[in-house]
């Protein structure tokens, strides 16, 4: 029985578009009761089943517009439901403020201050690698929380807050991924997305999620990154400005390559397309979120050389990076290692060695002072695939050069 009734709340708050976070509200509502003494952790209980709502039950119903009896039918699907981001997060809540609070009052200046710190850790992130950034950014999101858990604040400014604790998880988990803190990641992604979702921002929570799936794709765990980021895109785009669903769609384009086979192949050429057409409804008077300042059609066409780079289509993949590379900011060297790095498995999969061998060289070069797992990851790769051409001059003195 409480499995049908999880499951007929939960379908039943996803048909009106609700976050769980406003079921809780309109229950207390409902029962005209004072305070919240239902909250979004009691309403995550009720749809797994983990506690059955019976004396809540008339207050959900009436919320709901629904009979009781409603509630307690088994409905059969017509088929399976698509996962969700709260499928993802973990039961025990680390955002929950403390029921006795002793630290002082929070205002919008404080918001805007984290938001300031939050941007800057983001550009600095351009620049340098997560080995040189973790440190930092680990700091500012134990002392963003901190200051949500224990300070006073209005429901605004608390909103405000979560908003910046999500977004700065995001840069953050981002961060410890380039590190290849891959766990610490996974735990600060999956806490920006609670934080995203409790602010009720879909748009933020959608690219944190989008961000955890690109990490499972690129660890092993190509399964589990396909279905996060089509959960990420599906949850968010009702309401997502297009330069966030051209940015999912991308992560699902990646998830889709990652995962591997023609059908998966096919797949992620759709959706690159599908991110195009959506990056092509931005414009003037259309309102983005500040963290989407990177997002746009070189970096669509970015995607789009690397998904032709791992399905073996080197005659579209090295065009595309070398027109990319072409105009590239030499000073994000980061990312400009890791598209040579493309373009030399392109050329190496073009039957160009040699040239292929020259790229590796200048990868090597650029990431030998970067602190980046992705870069070293990256050169691992090159290395791995240039060792079919051994007995090329160029190529095995590049392999001897770098044996270690």
């Amino acid at each position: 029985m409480s499995s049908a009734i999880g499951a007929n709340i939960r379908r039943l708050r996803e048909e009106r578009g609700w976050s769980q976070a406003r079921l809780a509200r309109e229950v207390c509502r409902a029962a005209r009761v004072q305070g919240e003494p239902v909250g979004r952790q009691e309403v995550s209980r009720w749809e797994t089943g983990k506690r059955t709502p019976r004396e809540w039950l008339p207050s959900i119903a009436a919320a709901f517009g629904v009979p009781v009896e409603s509630l307690k039918t088994p409905q059969k699907p017509a088929e399976p439901p698509l996962p969700t981001l709260a499928d993802f997060l973990p039961d025990d809540d680390p955002l929950a403020p403390l029921s006795a609070r002793t630290g002082r009052r929070i205002g919008i200046g404080q918001v805007g201050d984290l938001q300031q710190r939050v941007h800057g850790l983001r550009l600095a992130d351009d620049v340098l690698a997560g080995g040189d950034l973790i440190r930092p950014a680990l700091r500012e999101l134990r002392s963003a929380v901190k200051l949500y858990r224990e300070g006073t604040h209005t429901v605004e400014v608390g909103r405000q807050l979560l908003r910046q604790i999500g977004e700065l998880a995001q840069i953050a988990g981002w961060i410890a991924s380039d590190a290849g803190q891959h766990d610490e990641a996974e735990r600060i992604y999956r806490i920006g997305i609670s934080a995203a979702r409790q602010a009720e921002d879909h748009t933020l929570a959608g690219n944190i999620a989008g961000s955890l799936a690109y990490q499972m794709s690129n660890t092993g765990r190509e399964a589990e990154g396909l279905t996060l980021a089509q959960a990420a895109f599906n949850d968010a785009r009702a309401e997502a400005p297009p330069k966030a669903r051209a940015l999912y769609l991308d992560r699902v384009a990646w998830a889709h390559t990652k995962a591997g086979g023609r059908e998966n192949g096919q797949h992620a050429m759709r959706a690159l397309g599908e991110a195009s057409e959506a990056l092509s409804e931005d414009g003037a008077g259309i309102e983005s979120p500040a963290y989407l300042y990177w997002v746009d059609a070189g970096e669509l066409r970015v995607m789009e050389s690397r998904v032709y780079t791992e399905i073996h289509r080197p005659l579209r993949a090295v065009p595309l990076l070398r027109e990319v590379l072409s105009g590239y900011d030499a000073t994000h060297t980061r990312e400009m290692a890791l598209y040579l790095s493309w373009l030399a498995v392109a050329l190496a999969d073009a039957n160009e060695p040699e040239e292929a061998a020259a790229v590796a060289e200048r990868v090597i070069s650029i990431s030998a002072d970067v602190a980046s797992e992705r870069t070293a990851e990256r050169v691992r790769v090159v290395l791995d695939r240039l060792s079919d051409f051994a007995d090329v001059p160029e190529v095995a003195a590049l392999l001897a050069d770098h044996a270690a």
